[in-house]
């Protein structure tokens, strides 16, 4: 039963992402059992996937960087040709962070002002107090956990934007002698990459963090 009624939400969730009309997509879900908190913990878990395969790409294309660095002859365009799948690789794993991160911030803000909204119809002054409390508890929750998607996220770009530029050059530089004038950059590149490596760490432990806070307060 569970999967079937996962299957329909993937299904719903494919035909209300391409029609781009969330509150719709949001009904529909709630049709088959799943609210926004369940799509909420949803995608900071998917989120939190892709950060992980990112920092695999990441890695991947430093890895890639160091064995050209460090080349000593052979066939140069093949190791090239890895480092630039390397980066093409990273570029998409990080565009697949931020798309993420952006369906995280928006459910996010529909289940917060659903909340809000519904505060209101509380009869029990007792009962709505303990709410609203919850609902500030969970917003400062959330919000510490964006601050640090988005801390991870913008340490993306420069690292992209360093690769990008050593694998141009190198491409209209296929030589020993152009491998030997990007070493200068590597060092930077590679303590960029690190730190990268470090804040997504963070921001994948505040996603556990905060999952494990939603799913006990369910």
């Amino acid at each position: 039963m569970k999967k079937k009624t996962l299957l329909c939400a993937s299904l719903l969730a494919l035909t209300f992402t391409l029609s781009g009309c969330e509150s719709v997509y949001y009904s529909a879900m709630e049709k088959v059992g799943l609210h926004k908190r369940d799509i909420l913990i949803d995608r900071v878990e998917e989120t939190k996937e892709s950060q992980q395969e990112s920092q695999e790409e990441f890695q991947s294309a430093l890895e890639g960087l160091t064995t050209l660095i460090d080349f000593k002859g052979g066939e140069l365009q093949k190791t090239y040709d890895a480092l630039n799948d390397d980066y093409q690789s990273s570029l998409k794993a990080a565009n697949e962070v931020s798309t993420n991160i952006d369906k995280v911030e928006e459910v996010a803000n529909a289940l917060f002002d659903e909340w809000n909204e519904e505060l209101e119809q509380y009869k029990s002054a007792s009962l709505k107090r303990q709410s609203s409390q919850k609902l500030a508890e969970t917003k400062s929750q959330f919000s510490t956990l964006l601050r640090s998607m988005r801390n991870a996220e913008s340490k993306m770009e420069p690292v992209l934007s360093s690769l990008n530029d050593n694998v141009l050059y190198l491409k209209h530089n296929l030589n020993a002698q152009a491998v030997s004038e990007i070493k200068g950059e590597f060092t930077n590149l590679k303590r960029d990459i690190q730190q990268l490596m470090n804040d997504m760490n963070e921001s994948i432990a505040e996603s556990n963090k905060f999952i494990k806070q939603m799913n006990s307060a369910s």
